[in-house]
C-alpha cells in the first residue's frame, strides 16, 4: 500500500458489527458492541455513510447508538434501507468533494425510489447550512455538528409525515457532548476515544474552529468511565483523539491535564493498548513525557501534526512554534521514550512558500526520520486568514513539492520496515483476508488504524489458530514498502 497523501474515505456504507443487526432482526432487545441496550426494531431500517476523521466517526457512532436505542435498525445496504444518514467532512477541497459525491449518490437512489429519506449531518452540514439545502432541495434534513443529539427527533418527524425540510443547528455546547451512547462501526477490538471537542488554535489555514467551535474538554471521570465501558465490551486498543490532544483540560481545569488523564487511563486493566493521536507540540513537558515513557498500556507511538518546518511558513500559519523548538521536542521524545514511532503531516504550497522554505522542510524531515508521514497540498478555505494571503503557489509546484517530500519519506519508511525483518512483534489481528484461508491483516504498536501500513499474518499451525481481536506475537519475515509480512508464533 502507499501512504496516503491525504486521508480520504471511500464512499462505503458502514456495516453493522457482527451480532448487532442479527440480534435486532429477531425482534428481541439486543446489546450493541459498546454496551448500550438496543430497543426492538419497530420504526424502520437505515444505512449510514461516514466520512472524514476518527473524531467524526465517534459522532457517527453516537448518532447510531441513539437511533438503535429508539428502535431503528441499521442494515449494510443502502438499497435495503428506508433512510440513510450521511455524516460529512469539510476539512479540505477533496473532503468536501467526497461528501458532495456521497450526498448526490444517495439522492440518486432516492429519485429511483430505493430510499425514502436522506439526512445529511456533520461538518459540511455545519459549514454550508442553507446553501446545501438550496442547491440540493431533495435533502430531507440537515443536522449540524452540535445538533447530533437530535438525530432521533429529526428521523421521527420524517417518519410522521413531515414534508418540509428540517434543519437542526445549535451553538457549541458549554459542556462537551457525551459519547456514552454509541453503536460501533469499527471492529469490536478497537475504538476511538474522543477526549475533547473544538479547537482554540487559530492556524491561518484551518476552518475547523468555525465548524466545531472552541475547545472544550470532557471531565476526566467521564472519559475514564467511557474507557472502562469500552474495555468491558471487548475493546483491546483505545485510540485517543481530539482536535488538540495536548491542550486537554485547559478550558475545564485552567491548565493542561492530559498527564493526569493518561495516568488514569493507563490503570484501566481491560485495555491492552492506548494510542495517542493529534499531539500539538505545545504543552509537552517532562512530567507528560515521563508518563508516556513509563506507562504499561500507552504504546510508544505519537501522532504530532507539524505542518511545516520553515520559520517563515510557521509564522504565516500561526503555529506558535519554530523549527528549533520542533526539533528539540522530537529529539527529547525519542531520547526519553524507548522504541518511539512518530507520525506527522505536512503542507506544501502554502501561500508564500519559496524553494528555500521547501528545502528547509525537506531537511527537517530527513533529520527527524519520521516513521510515518502524510502530505497535504494547501487547500484554500473560505473565511480563513490564509485565504487572503498574497503570493499563492502554483498548484503544479505544490504538487511537485508534495511528490518530492513523499519520495524522501518513502526511503525513510521503507528502511524502517526493512530493519524490522527478523524481529518478533505483537500484532493486533484486525481481520481475516477474504478468499485467503489462514492469512490475516493486523497492526503492531507502530501502526495506527486506517492511516499507516499493514501486517499480513500467516497462520503457521492449525493447532494454534489466529483469531480476529487477538494480540499475537509474530515473527516479521519480510517487508514490502509500507507493509510487512509475518508468521504467527505458537
Amino acid at each position: 500500500m502507499q501512504l496516503p497523501i491525504y486521508q480520504k474515505s471511500e464512499i462505503n456504507v458502514a456495516t453493522p458489527p457482527p451480532g448487532r443487526a442479527d440480534a435486532s432482526a429477531t425482534g428481541a432487545a439486543a446489546t450493541d458492541t459498546l454496551g448500550a441496550t438496543i430497543a426492538s426494531p419497530t420504526r424502520g431500517q437505515y444505512a449510514v455513510v461516514s466520512l472524514g476523521c476518527p473524531k467524526n466517526l465517534v459522532d457517527t457512532e453516537q448518532m447510531l447508538g441513539r437511533l438503535d436505542a429508539d428502535g431503528y435498525r441499521m442494515v449494510d445496504s443502502v438499497e435495503g434501507a428506508d433512510f440513510v444518514v450521511v455524516n460529512t467532512c469539510a476539512f479540505i477541497d477533496s473532503a468536501r468533494a467526497e461528501s458532495m459525491e456521497a450526498i448526490d449518490e444517495m439522492l440518486d437512489l432516492k429519485r429511483e425510489g430505493k430510499l425514502r429519506n436522506v439526512v445529511v449531518t456533520g461538518c459540511l452540514a455545519e459549514r454550508q447550512q442553507g446553501k446545501l439545502l438550496a442547491d440540493r432541495p431533495e435533502i430531507d434534513a440537515l443536522v449540524g455538528v452540535f445538533g447530533r443529539n437530535d438525530i432521533v427527533s429529526v428521523v421521527d418527524e420524517l417518519y410522521s409525515g413531515l414534508e418540509e425540510q428540517r434543519t437542526v443547528f445549535k451553538p457549541a455546547a458549554v459542556n462537551p457532548l457525551s459519547d456514552g451512547i454509541r453503536s460501533a462501526v469499527t471492529p469490536r477490538h478497537f475504538a476511538y476515544l474522543k477526549i475533547s471537542e473544538g479547537c482554540d488554535r487559530l492556524c491561518t489555514f484551518c476552518a475547523i474552529p468555525k465548524m466545531r467551535g472552541k475547545h472544550f474538554s470532557k471531565p476526566i471521570e467521564q472519559i475514564v468511565e467511557e474507557a472502562e465501558r469500552l474495555g468491558r465490551s471487548g475493546v483491546r486498543e483505545l485510540v485517543v483523539v481530539a482536535q488538540d490532544t495536548t491542550y486537554y483540560g485547559m478550558d475545564r481545569y485552567g491548565e493542561p491535564r492530559l498527564n493526569e488523564l493518561l495516568q488514569r487511563l493507563d490503570q484501566v486493566e481491560s485495555i491492552d493498548w492506548i494510542r495517542l493521536m493529534y499531539f500539538y507540540p505545545m504543552y509537552i513537558d517532562d512530567a507528560l513525557i515521563d508518563t508516556l515513557a513509563s506507562a504499561k498500556r500507552i504504546v510508544p507511538y505519537i501522532d504530532m501534526p507539524l505542518q511545516h518546518a520553515s520559520d517563515a511558513m510557521l509564522r504565516r500559519m500561526s503555529r506558535k512554534t519554530t523549527r528549533k523548538l520542533q526539533t528539540e521536542i522530537v529529539q527529547k521524545l525519542r531520547q526519553r521514550i524507548d522504541s518511539l514511532v512518530m507520525r506527522t503531516t505536512m503542507i506544501t504550497g502554502f501561500p508564500g512558500e519559496t524553494e528555500d522554505d521547501f528545502k528547509e522542510l525537506m531537511d527537517f524531515v530527513e533529520e527527524s526520520q519520521f516513521e510515518n508521514l502524510g502530505v497535504f497540498t494547501y487547500s484554500v478555505e473560505e473565511d480563513t486568514p490564509a485565504a487572503r494571503l498574497p503570493n499563492r503557489v502554483d498548484p503544479e509546484v505544490a504538487n511537485r513539492r508534495r511528490d518530492d517530500l513523499m519520495s524522501l519519506q518513502q526511503k525513510i519508511a521503507f528502511r524502517f520496515n526493512g530493519n524490522r525483518v527478523g524481529g518478533v512483534e505483537d500484532v493486533l489481528i484486525d481481520a481475516a483476508m477474504p478468499e485467503q484461508e489462514g492469512v490475516f491483516i493486523g497492526r503492531t504498536r507502530h501502526e495506527a488504524p486506517d492511516v499507516d501500513g499493514l501486517v499480513y499474518v500467516s497462520q503457521v499451525s492449525e493447532e494454534s489458530p489466529v483469531e480476529v481481536g487477538q494480540i499475537r506475537p509474530c515473527e516479521i519475515v519480510a517487508s514490502q514498502g509500507y507493509d510487512l509480512a509475518a508468521a504467527a508464533m505458537e
